[in-house]
């Protein structure tokens, strides 16, 4: 199973309409494990448990803004920073607006239990999570390399110090150049199309052209064109005056006035309806907007940045984009190339993300033949897959010193790499442990050594080694649960905690396992 199918935990906090079980069930069939709440309390409890692997935060509204003023502040304030998902009545337009400004990843009807509406919910929040983590790179660990790695990412910063403006990874030749190219692009005035693969660090370098650019002290306001329903896009980026319809009870300065004097970055523009497109072209053309039901012309300062993971070419012979717009967008464009076009990049990525995600100092370290298997690895997802095997390895590791047995890829297992040309140790080197033997075996209670023995060698014997570490893990846990009086005391025989486990039978989704911690 890929990683944009495994199901995901959100914590969701609504008082006013109380979660059902109906409702619950509808979620899990969207891939939404939830985690109900009733109080701020109890979000900020939640919020700062490190062991929770939330991956989104659902907030129900009913109308209320101060809830989601709240909501948003003890997000930003914790360390997990959950992508935010606001539910309110469709009546409810301003909260649904509000929710965007207080950076939601999505707005949805409060009365939306369609599981096609709950699945595209999800892969946002899961995107938006996931360029969060690539985008907010700590700027203490930006020198920190690997040693393991042997590789040097001392070009990380090939800019001069007064043109360095973030903490990216641009090693591979081909990444320079882009760098090199989008620092020139950012001192001219023009827009910009961004191109390339989804996952592959196109809102990164958008930001780079940003804060490379004379206005790097304004704000850098960023927009999703599918993240909103097409009604709602209009007032978002044009802003809508008092009066301009029902339940506009205020003025509203829309993203174009609010990035005046900065950058405001379009994703997806291939997503924009063809009804926007024409009033986009005009705002380009005539640098100036006229908000929803208003008559003021207002003059706009604002560098215009777009992307795109899709064929605006196709699209245009197909009629879905405005080739005039195409033009007026494309100015000077720039390709991301996908991760596999770019291999020098690869481990100083790794290295970066290990001492990001890495805790209490950790000092982490790949071997030889897992940066042979991490290069060998086509990349299909890009960054964002790149991520997710790092984050595998590091749980599967026990000792801070990842290898092959402990990545696991979205596609493809470390047998097909081996099939495909990838070169293992040499043959005289004496071959590793079990992964998983290995893994249960270190730092773990000692009353864990009777569920070993219920792991039976033969079992999986000839199962490739991806399918072992999952199996022997469901052993593990079904023979925890089987010896054990409650789902506490199955925790503490595997070394984990309570919620550690409930997260691992989530994932799992087995209904024998389910029973089992029922009964």
């Amino acid at each position: 199973m890929s990683a944009s199918h495994l199901p995901i935990s959100a914590l969701w906090l609504d008082p006013f309409r109380p979660l059902s079980a109906a409702n619950a069930q509808a979620l899990a069939g969207a891939g939404l494990v939830v985690t109900a709440v009733s109080t701020l309390d109890a979000l900020q409890e939640a919020l700062a448990d490190e062991e929770a692997a939330y991956a989104m935060l659902v907030l129900g509204l009913g109308g209320d803004t101060s809830l989601l003023e709240d909501g948003a502040a003890l997000v930003k304030a914790s360390r997990q920073r959950l992508p935010l998902v606001c539910r309110t009545e469709r009546r409810h337009l301003e909260a649904a607006i509000a929710s965007i400004h207080q950076g939601a990843c999505h707005a949805l009807a409060a009365d939306d239990w369609s599981i096609a509406a709950w699945t595209q919910t999800v892969s946002r929040a899961r995107a938006a999570s996931q360029a969060a983590k690539t985008i907010a790179v700590n700027a203490a660990a930006s020198a920190v390399v690997n040693a393991a790695t042997n590789h040097q990412t001392a070009s990380t910063n090939t800019a001069p110090a007064q043109e360095a403006v973030r903490s990216v990874v641009y090693v591979d030749p081909i990444s320079r150049n882009l760098l090199a190219l989008a620092h020139r692009v950012a001192l001219a005035n023009v827009a910009v199309l961004i191109e390339g693969p989804t996952g592959s660090g196109k809102e990164v370098l958008s930001r780079v052209l940003h804060e490379a650019s004379a206005s790097a002290n304004g704000p850098f306001i960023g927009f999703n064109c599918a993240a909103m329903p097409e009604h709602m896009i209009e007032d978002m980026l044009f802003g809508h005056e008092k009066g301009a319809f029902t339940g506009a009870v205020k003025d509203h300065r829309g993203l174009f006035e609010q990035a005046q004097g900065g950058t405001i970055f379009l994703d997806e523009i291939g997503e924009l309806p063809l009804t926007l497109q024409a009033k986009l072209l005009r705002v380009l053309q005539e640098r100036t907007l006229v908000r929803l039901g208003g008559e003021r012309t207002i003059a706009l300062d604002v560098r215009v940045v777009a992307a795109t993971n899709k064929n605006l070419r196709e699209s245009i012979s197909q009629r879905e984009f405005r080739e005039d717009l195409y033009f007026r967008l494309s100015t000077f464009k720039l390709r991301v190339p996908a991760l596999a076009e770019r291999p020098g990049d690869i481990l100083p990525i790794v290295a970066r993300m290990l001492g990001r995600h890495g805790r209490n100092g950790q000092n982490w370290s790949v071997s030889p033949a897992a940066q042979t298997a991490l290069l060998a690895y086509p990349w299909p997802g890009n960054v964002r897959e790149l991520e997710n095997v790092v984050q595998r390895a590091m749980v599967l590791c026990a000792d801070q010193q990842i290898d092959t047995q402990h990545l696991m890829f979205d596609d493809m297992s470390v047998e097909s790499l081996l099939a495909s040309g990838y070169h293992a140790p040499a043959a005289s080197e004496p071959a590793a442990p079990p992964a998983v033997d290995l893994q249960l075996a270190q730092g773990v209670p000692a009353n864990i050594a009777e569920l070993l023995a219920m792991v039976h060698e033969d079992d999986n014997a000839d199962m490739p080694l991806q399918a072992a570490v999952k199996h022997n893990e469901h052993t593990l846990i079904r023979a925890a649960l089987e010896s054990s009086r409650s789902r506490l005391e199955a925790a503490e025989k595997l070394g984990i905690s309570p919620r550690t486990l409930r997260y691992k039978l989530a994932r799992l989704r087995d209904n024998s396992l389910s029973q089992l911690a029922n009964a």
